[in-house]
């Protein structure tokens, strides 16, 4: 059924869905009143890794033609739902192809993440506003913009973190895809204190975080030997009602090395 669903919201959107995600917030933007987590908001987003960019003149409008949607989502596939940048350091190139080409192939992204993880109706309601509004919402830019950051390497970690606080600054609320990649990113740069940090603000906000996401973060703290802090944050998610799930996360690692032992020692002392 939600493939069906799928092939039918995954046509084309309106050429203004392209320009009205060219410049969605900026720092120095003042907070909106209170929106439904996927609304577009009015507010500007500055899609410059530079903060030192002053230039407050919106980019002009890109003559490149529009690309042609990917071929229906299909749930069973195991291939990834959209390539990834040849490069994911080249920021830059990364910017520009956001404000030319737009960003369905992002929400195709979250869409799949959020199918995969048994969220269907996230994941029909995020295209149901592609559909029915002709808008890529807020929560899809502002996503794509921290993934950029977080692929991008260890370098950019605070880049991340500094994009999710201008979406919550504006109004807009993340879900379950968004703060997955937050955390494995972070996690991924060494910071597994960060990435603690937003597994438990994913439970608090009543969002359920995948082996993947917990996996990363656990391992990170293996990892950089820091097992104390390691066992703190998995007593404080498990008071916020989380339990690992070892078969799970036996199939979500390598099963060797003293990573995995440690991992599993962790989190189910064995």
């Amino acid at each position: 059924m939600a493939a069906a669903a799928a092939r039918r919201l995954l046509r084309p959107v309106s050429s203004a869905s392209v320009s009205s995600t060219s410049r969605l917030f900026s720092s120095t933007a003042s907070p909106p009143p209170h929106r439904s987590r996927n609304t577009n908001s009015p507010v500007a987003f500055d899609w410059s890794d530079d903060d030192a960019d002053t230039s407050s003149a919106p980019p002009p409008p890109s003559t490149a033609k529009k690309p042609d949607l990917p071929p229906p989502y299909d749930p069973f596939s195991k291939k990834p739902a959209v390539a990834e940048p040849s490069d994911p350091t080249n920021l830059q190139e990364i910017f520009h192809r956001m404000r030319s080409e737009g960003l369905t192939d992002y929400a195709i992204k979250m869409f799949d993440g959020l199918s995969k993880d048994g969220l269907t109706h996230e994941a029909l309601e995020l295209f149901a506003i592609i559909k029915d509004k002709g808008t890529i919402p807020d929560v899809v830019a502002h996503t794509a913009v921290l993934e950029a950051y977080t692929s991008a390497g260890p370098a950019h970690w605070r880049d991340a973190v500094r994009t999710y606080d201008r979406m919550l600054a504006s109004g807009v609320a993340p879900n379950a895809y968004t703060l997955a990649v937050l955390v494995k990113g972070l996690a991924a740069s060494d910071r597994c204190e960060e990435a603690g940090k937003y597994l438990l603000e994913m439970l608090d906000r009543g969002l359920r975080p995948n082996v993947a996401t917990y996996l990363a973060a656990f391992e990170a703290y293996v990892r950089l030997e820091k097992l104390e802090e390691g066992k703190v944050l998995l007593e404080a998610m498990k008071g916020k009602g989380f339990v690992p799930d070892e078969e799970s996360v036996r199939s979500g690692t390598v099963k060797r090395g003293h990573v995995f032992h440690g991992v599993m020692n962790l989190l189910f002392g064995k």
